[in-house]
């Protein structure tokens, strides 16, 4: 198991849990993407998938040590934001009559 490579106990348990929580957020914002009423919602929840895709790999750069995973995590998050910007003035535009 990957938690065995951390020496704190607490920091284990903590580990355990964001990462289950993060795993519900996913599975929930899963189920908003296929089933979300509008088009904007499933925008945003594929950008809630990304940001917690984000908080995964910040989870593990934690574990592992591996310091270059993390300037993964920031360049997915500035594209994330991006992307959501984006989307933004589209439906802002598209909204003008």
């Amino acid at each position: 198991m990957i938690l065995e490579s951390v020496d704190n106990p607490i920091l284990g348990v903590v580990i355990a849990i964001t990462a289950g929580v993060l795993a519900v957020g996913m599975l929930m914002a899963a189920y908003r993407l296929i089933k979300g009423p509008s088009l904007p919602d499933r925008v945003i929840s594929l950008d809630l998938i990304g940001t917690l895709a984000v908080g995964v790999i910040a989870l593990y750069t934690i574990v592992s040590g591996r310091r270059e995973m993390l300037s993964v995590a920031i360049v997915m998050a500035l594209i994330l934001f991006l992307g959501t910007a984006a989307f933004a003035t589209y439906l802002h535009r598209r909204a003008r009559p």
